[in-house]
């Protein structure tokens, strides 16, 4: 059984401890481990966002030549430090839930006609159901829901589009998102892949896996604040091919000529559709920025090392009170939490925070969720959250 001390020695050895002091710590005592629901802000955002409203007193309109270009800048510099994404092919823009209609859309237009099935899986996140579900109808599709881990199997003939999370949001297992990649796209079909779980945690090699679309967003590990825009992932080989379906001033051509008719931009500018949200922009360039800083491959071996340590000690301490672990055995298949199940496990989170231990949370209908942010979790941290979740 890990032991406290265990705790404390990784900590004294943990190479990315510096980077605690990059966030600003909550005023409570509790434990924070909800960092794949809303990861702590960088203590540089306040200035970054004081910085961004002088400049738009200094300049107001005038600012626009250097605030037009800005999404495909952080776009760019997103898709280096965490996607394996070469420039051109990311844009940071709008909420995941539009992103994917976009690309849903735009996939299906990409598409031989005949393919009728939009596929999801059963436990996928709610925006992405309701999501597809809502194309399906406006459509005249059909909508389908397979187990995840038979998606690949399932396609065929029939299906249009797929869309999956790299890391499934209750169980926090990642997906072997090359492998299920080429398998779909064998088919004929098309894969929409949602990141949110897994951008700012997990190492992506998109160009290298062949993903042709994707979309996430920045709130959880890229720590960019609640409600931080999206952002929207477009395979440079398939750009032409993938027609964004909401056209908005900010994709036109020539945007400021005001023309009758819409001519999209070419590349992924053409991805953006309305103003888009400079503040918010600017706070996902600072999560990026200490994501680029710290080292995407740093991160993950990190994280794999606080969610094994929190599983092996769950095993010990929770297992034996009726708990179960949720999450893959296979370090290989783990995202940045670690998920447990009880039948009272709502109870036990509501307690948790009430008591100001430890700030979870939980999935119906029995699952508890222990999100670790690595550049601002310590291994004692985690040791304290498993044993205050024994002794509720």
């Amino acid at each position: 059984m890990p032991s406290r001390d265990d705790a404390v020695a990784l900590d004294e050895r943990d190479p990315l401890a510096g980077f605690r002091r990059e966030f600003v710590g909550s005023a409570s005592n509790a434990i924070y481990a909800d960092g794949n629901s809303l990861g702590p802000p960088p203590v540089t955002a306040a200035a970054r966002v004081n910085a961004v409203v002088d400049h738009w007193s200094d300049g107001l309109t005038g600012n626009w030549e250097r605030w037009v270009d800005f999404p495909i800048e952080v776009g760019d510099r997103l898709g280096a430090a965490c996607l394996g994404a070469a420039a051109g092919q990311v844009v940071v823009c709008d909420s995941t839930s539009v992103n994917l209609f976009k690309a849903v859309n735009a996939a299906i237009d990409g598409t031989d006609a005949s393919r009728h099935e939009l596929v999801v899986a059963i436990d996928e996140f709610p925006t992405d159901r309701y999501m597809l579900q809502s194309i399906a109808a406006q459509r005249d599709l059909t909508y389908v829901m397979v187990e995840a881990d038979r998606i690949a199997d399932h396609c065929g003939r029939s299906t249009a589009v797929v869309v999956l999370s790299a890391v499934n949001y209750r169980s926090g297992e990642l997906v072997d998102i090359a492998g299920v990649t080429e398998r779909i796209h064998a088919t004929g079909a098309e894969v929409v892949w949602d990141l949110c779980h897994a951008v700012g945690v997990v190492p992506l090699e998109l160009d290298a896996w062949g993903v042709r679309l994707a979309v996430g967003c920045t709130y959880k590990y890229l720590n960019s604040g609640p409600g931080a825009p999206a952002f929207v992932y477009v395979a440079r080989a398939h750009q032409s091919r993938f027609p964004q379906p909401l056209w908005g001033w900010f994709g036109q051509r020539d945007q400021f000529a005001m023309g009758l008719q819409y001519e999209p931009v070419d590349g992924v500018r053409s991805w953006l559709a309305g103003t888009p949200n400079i503040i918010g922009t600017a706070l996902v360039d600072e999560g990026v920025a200490v994501i680029a800083r710290a080292g995407i491959d740093a991160i993950r071996s990190k994280s794999e090392q606080l969610v094994a340590f929190a599983a092996n000690l769950a095993r010990d301490v929770l297992v034996p009170q009726g708990w179960s672990v949720v999450t893959p055995d296979d370090p290989a298949r783990r995202g940045g939490h670690l998920a447990i199940a009880r039948a009272d496990a709502a109870a036990v989170c509501a307690e948790l925070i009430a008591r100001d231990l430890v700030i979870p949370d939980f999935r119906a209908p029995d699952v508890l969720r222990l999100g670790f942010s690595p550049l601002m979790t310590r291994f004692v941290g985690v040791y304290d959250a498993i044993t205050s979740v024994a002794t509720i």
